[in-house]
C-alpha cells in the first residue's frame, strides 16, 4: 500500500513549462548565443539550471547567463505560472488522507519556496528537497532518500511522480515506486521508454492507483 507520495514540482505539478522554455531563449538572444527552438530545449528539462544553460552555450562558465534567466525569470514568474489541472484538490484531498507528502526538484530552495507558497501548497508538504538540500541531484537516489528519511517513510510504500525520465530514475535508484505524467512535454512516449510503474493521464488517477494497492 502507497502511504507516501513525492512530486516533481516544474512541469508535474506546476506549469512553469513556457516559462522556463521562453527564459532560455531570452538568454541565448540576449548573450548572442546560438538560437534553439522549443524541441531542442524540451528534452533537456528537468536536469539542473547549471547543466542545462552548459548544454544549450556549450560555455564553461556559464555565471552570467544564470543571472540573466534568473533575473528573466523572476520578472516573468507570477504572470506565467500556474498549477496543473486538479493538482490544488488531489494534494489537499490526499494530506486530507494521511498520506505523507513532499517536494523533490532540481530546482533551488528560494524558488521552490516562492511557487509553493504562492499556490498555498507548502504547507501540505512533510519535505521539500531542492538542488541546494543535496550533493547529488536527480536522476541519483540521494533527493528521494532524503525526502524518505525526512518523512519517516518506507521506499517500498513510497510513490514518485514525475515529468522526467530523470525522475523514474531517481525513483529505481532510491527503491521506490516510479509514476510518470503524461501531460509531460516530453511525451507519454519518452516517459514510458524509462519503465515508470505507472501513467498518470490526469491527477485524479492518484486515487485509483492508491485504491488498486
Amino acid at each position: 500500500m502507497i502511504d507516501t507520495i513525492l512530486f516533481d514540482l516544474d512541469g508535474t505539478i506546476i506549469d512553469t513549462n513556457e516559462l522556463i522554455i521562453t527564459s532560455f531563449m531570452h538568454v541565448l538572444e540576449k548573450h548572442q548565443l546560438a538560437s534553439l527552438t522549443r524541441e531542442q530545449i524540451i528534452p533537456k528539462m528537468g536536469a539542473t539550471l547549471e547543466q542545462q544553460l552548459q548544454q544549450f552555450s556549450g560555455l564553461g562558465d556559464i555565471t552570467t547567463l544564470m543571472t540573466s534567466y534568473r533575473s528573466y525569470n523572476d520578472v516573468h514568474h507570477d504572470d506565467m505560472v500556474k498549477l496543473f489541472p486538479q493538482v490544488e484538490e488531489v494534494v489537499q484531498q490526499l494530506h486530507a488522507r494521511g498520506i505523507r507528502l513532499g517536494v523533490v526538484t532540481t530546482k533551488n530552495k528560494p524558488g521552490t519556496i516562492r511557487v509553493l507558497d504562492m499556490f498555498g501548497l507548502q504547507k501540505y508538504m512533510g519535505a521539500v528537497i531542492t538542488l541546494n538540500d543535496v550533493e547529488h541531484p536527480k536522476p541519483h537516489a540521494e533527493p528521494i532518500l532524503k525526502a524518505v528519511e525526512l518523512l519517516g517513510a518506507d521506499p517500498s510504500r513510497t510513490l514518485m511522480v514525475g515529468d522526467s525520465p530523470m525522475d523514474i530514475q531517481s525513483a529505481k535508484a532510491a527503491g521506490v515506486r516510479s509514476a510518470g505524467v503524461a501531460w509531460s512535454l516530453k511525451g507519454e512516449k519518452a516517459l514510458l521508454e524509462h519503465k515508470p510503474d505507472y501513467m498518470l493521464h490526469d491527477m485524479n488517477d492518484v486515487y485509483t492507483l492508491l485504491e488498486q494497492e
